[in-house]
């Protein structure tokens, strides 16, 4: 379903994206005609290695998981998108494929966008572009992170980081997230995420049942997590 520029959508309902949400009236009159609200369900794809995109994703309530794949199938997470930023940087930057995967973690919605039209308005050089490349900048200091934090932090802190980073793109303190899936965003086996999982829940941290992680002390978790997500986290709040 097509979004429509009245002042009721604009205002009251339709952007809840930052990238989106930061612009000018005169920039969402030319972008929103061509939004197109839709669902996204968890572990839906939105674009696979070395494929060309069709649409960029500007999540809302979702969160997005940007992938490095590997010949064998293993895998690790390089970046996490939410409502403050576009999944399909890759149409800008040139060729339109994108360099790993990008995976659903949490379901919800989000706006899509041809990339025809993303590149027409980024191309008009104008308060979207400059959005855009200062978006892309820190999607870049996030990537170098995260690479830090997977080589140098253990397994707990960096659970911590990665529980707490979804959090804050989440309207709740619940995650519907399975073991298997959180290892394969860390890059290690499923029994080190049930081992750190369990010092979690046994420090009174987390509930984890069924595929359910309830954060019960938010602090607590934030005094063991790694400086990564310190750092991650200020640089979600980027303003130019």
């Amino acid at each position: 379903m097509s979004i429509r520029s009245s002042q009721d959508g604009l205002l009251r309902y339709a952007l809840r994206n930052d990238l989106l949400e930061r612009l000018q009236a005169p920039e969402h009159e030319r972008l929103l005609p061509h939004l197109e609200r839709v669902e996204l369900a968890s572990g839906e794809s939105l674009g696979e290695s070395g494929k060309p995109m069709s649409h960029a994703y500007f999540p809302m309530d979702a969160v997005v998981s940007l992938l490095c794949a590997l010949d064998d199938g293993a895998s690790t997470e390089i970046a996490m998108v939410g409502y403050e930023g576009m999944v399909g940087v890759s149409l800008v930057t040139g060729g339109g494929n994108i360099p790993g995967r990008a995976v659903v973690q949490s379901a919800g919605t989000a706006y899509r966008l041809k990339s025809k039209w993303l590149r027409e308005a980024f191309d008009q050089a104008g308060e979207f572009q400059k959005r855009l490349l200062g978006y892309i900048q820190v999607l870049m200091v996030k990537m170098s992170q995260m690479a830090a934090c997977n080589r140098y932090h253990t397994l707990d802190q960096q659970l911590c980081r990665w529980l707490l980073s979804s959090l804050d793109r989440l309207p709740t303190h619940e995650l519907v997230v399975t073991q298997e899936f959180m290892a394969n965003m860390l890059g290690v086996r499923r029994e080190g995420v049930t081992e750190a999982a369990g010092k979690l829940q046994r420090a009174g941290l987390i509930s984890y049942h069924r595929g359910r992680i309830i954060i019960l002390d938010r602090r607590g978790l934030e005094a063991r997590a790694c400086e990564c997500y310190r750092i991650l986290k200020k640089g979600r709040g980027y303003s130019l």
